[in-house]
């Protein structure tokens, strides 16, 4: 017989990330993970470190790091929030900027936790389906809403618009948030963090975990108007103040610092998705113009699920979709130039 109490538990599908393993030899290119480690002044930080420090609470505004997110960007502060990770700076955003009656609105294709926090912190919301070629139709978030989000470049489709896109956008919902999830604009996008100096209902999200390798220690960061980031330092601080710790934020501040390792790493990146998507193309596949750090990729004549279980099987994890529209594509995850190599390989065996 069920306990009374389990009815007052919550009943909720999770986020699920993509598959991790133990096993040292696998190719891993199914997290978007940044194959190549952090600026060599991120260790320096890191040693340099007085581990004694600890025994105290970090600083509760991470000042160095907003500084130096601030002065990168060219904003003010107070235009900058920060949070454990961009996963943690949206959910903040979900709960501080979503408070509408009205559904907030997404594309149908677009990151899988949209809809997670939306049942979890009871917000309505409309989906929009992405055109034929994965396009977002900014015509489509004319009607009143509760608010916008959207990835832009977006995941898993990996196409980015452009930032004339954004303003149309911004014209059409003058009443309500608009949230433009930047967590892939590294690699090849347009940022909109100069339009929040125009549009004060406008919040951009960015992270350290994708182009500045610091997926291990979440970092994460929204750039808009004094009004909307003092909400979110409000609603943050109503139930942590310390969501950024004292090893991070040195680590950050390095990382953010040391411009030319970024954009050498993203360049490289770039480079690699370039050559891969090349070659998958010979080889009969459909790969999207991608501007993220990873390719979405299809064949006709072939089962992307069924590839997607035979590379596991040669220790190179992908990701795939179980999901109406891509079910018959993957998502690869650019890794350096050896380990594609070698999925390129498993690939052409698959193939033939």
């Amino acid at each position: 017989m069920e306990k009374l109490w389990t009815k007052n538990l919550r009943d909720i599908e999770p986020y699920v990330p993509g598959e991790q393993s133990s096993d040292s030899d696998i190719v891993k290119l199914n997290a978007n993970e940044n194959p190549y480690p952090p600026s060599p002044k991120v260790l320096d930080a890191v040693k340099g470190f007085d581990v004694s420090a600890l025994r105290l609470y970090p600083n509760a505004n991470a000042t160095p790091l907003k500084q130096a997110i601030a002065d990168y960007y060219s904003v003010d502060i107070k235009n900058v929030f920060l949070g454990n990770g961009s996963d943690d700076v949206i959910a903040v955003a979900f709960q501080a900027l979503f408070n509408s009656d009205l559904p907030i609105a997404y594309p149908d294709l677009t990151y899988s936790f949209y809809p997670v926090w939306c049942s979890l912190f009871n917000i309505p919301y409309r989906t929009y389906p992405v055109d034929s070629n994965f396009r977002i139709n900014p015509e489509d978030y004319r009607e009143k809403n509760g608010g916008v989000i959207i990835p832009n470049p977006n995941a898993p489709t990996s196409l980015g618009e452009g930032r004339d896109f954004v303003e149309r956008l911004m014209e059409y919902n003058q009443d309500s948030v608009v949230i433009i999830d930047e967590a892939y604009v590294d690699f090849g996008g347009v940022s909109s963090v100069p339009l929040t100096k125009k549009y004060e209902n406008l919040l951009v999200t960015g992270t350290f975990s994708k182009s500045r390798s610091l997926a291990g220690l979440r970092i994460g960061f929204a750039i808009g108007s004094e009004r909307l980031i003092s909400v979110l330092e409000a609603v943050k601080n109503s139930y942590n103040s310390y969501t950024i710790d004292s090893i991070s934020i040195e680590a950050g501040r390095a990382s953010i610092l040391d411009d030319e390792y970024f954009k050498e790493t993203c360049e490289k990146i770039i480079a690699t998705r370039e050559r891969v998507t090349k070659e998958m193309r010979a080889l009969g596949f459909n790969v999207l113009d991608s501007q993220t750090n990873f390719i979405f990729a299809t064949k006709d004549d072939i089962s992307m699920k069924d590839m997607f279980e035979y590379l596991k099987t040669k220790k190179v994890f992908i990701r795939y979709f179980s999901v109406p529209r891509i079910e018959n594509y993957v998502r690869i995850t650019i890794g350096t130039d050896r380990e594609m190599d070698i999925l390129l390989k498993e690939i052409k065996e698959y193939v033939k």
